[in-house]
């Protein structure tokens, strides 16, 4: 991997316990998708798919959207019941990207929205190949601040919100699947400033943070917004945001 996180197994398991609860919170402050990445992933004549790290089901709904039908895998059941109470119609299955308990060969695309830099690359790669049908197509999707933006620099840092990929990262597929294609979409999402604190609350540092730190973040992120940069204390946020989504097919043997 090039320009990626090398976290080891164990730091990797206790980060993601942090979003193993709060999922009320995340499904009401992160953000969404832009239609375009859903329209651009989804091969055509697609029917099965598995969302993986589908989470409160975010970007399962996309899919849903697109008249696939979808399995939601997810390690929390707090992120599962949320995803059931707006997608009843979606089988949920508490899994992994490394150990997803699906049917071998039983999907045409199988996606990780927000997911990957929790995942041992390599395990996941290899599940997504069991998964697969021949041809079958795995989609990476994450959603990153646009810190080139000074101000918004700036808010990620009082946030800690721990963006990870550079536009510049090539995920590895490895030798199973053809050369990946990549689509940037810059888009923004609306926040009011108290949404805006919760989104902090929503990240991983945050939630594992020490009380005193989490009033110190919470204390600097309102200094920042209604201090600082003089917005009104329930004032609407544009927040800009890009979405990096990427797509390979297996190779058929």
């Amino acid at each position: 991997m090039r320009g990626g996180p090398r976290l080891d197994e164990e730091r990797r398991r206790e980060m993601g316990r942090a979003y193993l609860s709060g999922a009320g919170r995340y499904d009401r402050v992160r953000p969404g998708y832009p239609a375009q990445v859903g329209d651009w992933i989804v091969p055509e004549g697609a029917r099965h798919a598995a969302d993986i790290g589908a989470g409160t089901g975010l970007f399962t709904g996309l899919l849903v959207e697109r008249g696939l039908g979808v399995t939601a895998v997810d390690p929390s059941e707090d992120m599962l019941a949320v995803l059931s109470t707006r997608l009843p119609e979606v089988p949920v299955v508490q899994g992994t990207a490394e150990h997803s308990h699906l049917p071998g060969g039983s999907v045409d695309l199988l996606t990780l929205a927000q997911a990957w830099h929790w995942c041992d690359h390599a395990a996941t790669v290899r599940e997504a190949a069991r998964v697969l049908v021949p041809g079958g197509r795995i989609a990476l999707v994450w959603n990153q601040l646009d810190v080139s933006l000074p101000w918004v620099h700036r808010l990620s840092r009082i946030m800690h919100a721990g963006d990870v990929f550079s536009p510049a990262y090539r995920p590895d597929f490895g030798p199973a699947f053809a050369p990946p294609e990549d689509l940037l979409v810059h888009w923004t999402q609306e926040l009011r400033v108290p949404d805006v604190v919760d989104l902090a609350r929503s990240r991983s540092y945050y939630q594992r943070a020490s009380p005193a730190l989490q009033q110190r973040v919470e204390s600097n992120l309102r200094w920042y917004l209604t201090d600082y940069l003089a917005f009104e204390p329930d004032a609407l946020l544009r927040i800009p945001y890009y979405t990096h989504a990427w797509r390979t097919s297996l190779l058929r043997i």
